[in-house]
């Protein structure tokens, strides 16, 4: 669920006023396109239009309405005397939210493109916990799974759903197609079956696992060993994240992880428009 319908639940929920402000029509160049939505309340705004001095107007007719049973509308010109040079212009919708609102509120092109990408990570140990904490923000769902007692920390966020499971390769059955998996747990052999399982499954959108050259090769190996052909062992990544960026602290590999992951998503999300 977007940030911005969950905030619109919990103010109807609280009975707070609160102004849905969504971009009905663009043109030209523009930070956010149509379906971009915002939902700004008196105290807090979720969701986003674009940023910048356009959103800063936004929030101030929202919040002008609040309480208020009428609506507005309004075009904005990107110009530079708003301080924004884009050249493009937007339509906005504001509209005080009731339940009614919120139903109307069908997800639009924009806001699709934001729907999480499901993610699997086998593997709770410092490199796990940094992944998790910088995918946390980022459009992913991500169910972690990890056998050991105790491993998982006592706070993570709402996108994270906490799989206890050993050996761990059995909970790749219960993912959804074209997910993504990353593997990273505490033995090599556990990755290298995680990896088995999910290549034999043959529906993974993307496929990872930690480790060094080395510990690549000799998976490489145990995978065919195990019966696997060289086009099911290639849809294997080892090393994981963007390359180029060699430090082994785990916040830097989470980053390298976490910008690898967003640009496999987006070339995702485009190959599905082609298909449609």
């Amino acid at each position: 669920m977007s940030d911005w319908r969950k905030a619109a639940a919990a103010a109807l929920e609280e009975g707070r006023p609160a102004v849905l402000v969504s971009v009905v029509q663009h043109q030209g160049s523009v930070p956010r396109g149509t379906g971009a939505r915002m939902l700004v309340t008196a105290e807090a705004c979720a969701g986003s239009i674009g940023g910048g001095e356009l959103e800063y107007q936004a929030i101030g007719r929202g919040r002008q309405l609040l309480g208020g049973r009428a609506g507005d509308t309004q075009q904005i010109a990107l110009e530079r005397e708003r301080g924004q040079i884009c050249g493009g212009w937007v339509k906005l919708q504001f509209e005080p939210l009731t339940a009614a609102v919120l139903a109307a509120a069908e997800p639009q092109e924009e806001e699709l493109a934001g729907e999480p990408q499901p993610l699997w990570l086998f593997g709770a140990g410092h490199v796990g916990r940094a992944i998790v904490r910088a995918l946390a923000p980022l459009p992913f769902t991500i169910t972690w799974i990890d056998g050991r007692a105790g491993i998982f920390p006592a706070e993570r966020p709402e996108t994270v759903t906490i799989v206890p499971c050993d050996p761990p390769w059995q909970a790749v059955a219960r993912a959804p197609s074209a997910a993504f998996f990353l593997t990273m747990t505490h033995k090599h052999e556990s990755d290298y079956a995680v990896c088995e399982t999910v290549l034999r499954r043959g529906d993974a959108a993307y496929l990872g696992m930690i480790g060094s050259d080395a510990k690549r090769d000799r998976g490489l190996r145990w995978l065919s060993d195990k019966g696997l052909s060289a086009s099911q062992i290639a849809h294997l990544t080892c090393p994981i994240g963007l390359p180029g960026i060699e430090g082994k602290e785990p916040a830097v590999i989470a980053a390298a992880v976490a910008a690898d992951l967003l640009l496999r998503r987006e070339a995702r999300l485009l190959e599905m428009e082609g298909a449609a």
